[in-house]
């Protein structure tokens, strides 16, 4: 890969801006700027499933790398539930899925849960994955940053991610440590 150029399968603006922050020595293309508005059925069991047929779709098409993800929720008492699920759950607002969530762990003594980030790099010969984990508990909301389970989920720090600048959740989100691994594995390959 002579040009730099990564591929990275999404549209989200806050998404591509952390990317394009912590890839700083490759130029970051958006699904939009490639013209890509094809929808990716997740239907993998983990996230990395999901994260890697993006990518090998995507990369498929345009033959540039491709860097995806795939993020969610895992709630211990639930089974981990919504995990991979948590996409398929998005129909529902913010709020509705939040409360869901409270009712189903309400009863529950156990509200530990985390965030789990697999952002896998595809090139045709390789197929490398940073991963991230941040580990917290679901609590009443709280905070008005953030958006999706944000104010239900509550950090180590006894505050929510809502509660946090946009700046302090970058910087300790499950996404923002899958960055950092999947960035210092791809330096150590020849692109």
């Amino acid at each position: 890969m002579n040009d730099k150029r990564i591929i990275f399968a999404s549209n989200n603006k806050n998404k591509i801006n952390e990317i394009k922050e912590i890839f700083k020595d490759y130029e970051i293309l958006s699904l939009k700027d490639i013209n890509c508005n094809i929808d990716i059925t997740e239907d993998g069991n983990t996230f990395y499933e999901n994260a890697l047929k993006k990518a090998k779709t995507i990369y498929n098409i345009y033959k540039i790398p491709v860097i995806a993800d795939d993020s969610g929720l895992c709630i211990n008492t639930l089974n981990n539930w919504p995990g991979v699920m948590t996409r398929r759950i998005n129909s529902l607002s913010d709020n509705k899925r939040n409360i869901e969530i409270l009712k189903r762990v309400e009863e529950k003594s156990d509200k530990s849960a985390k965030f789990i980030c697999s952002l896998v790099y595809y090139d045709n010969k390789n197929i490398i994955e940073g991963k991230g984990i941040i580990n917290g508990n679901i609590v009443s909301p709280r905070g008005s940053n953030g958006f999706g389970f944000d104010p239900i989920f509550e950090l180590n720090n006894k505050k929510t991610l809502a509660e946090l600048t946009s700046e302090e959740k970058n910087k300790c989100s499950a996404r923002y440590l899958a960055c950092i691994e999947l960035n210092n594995k791809i330096k150590n390959i020849s692109l």
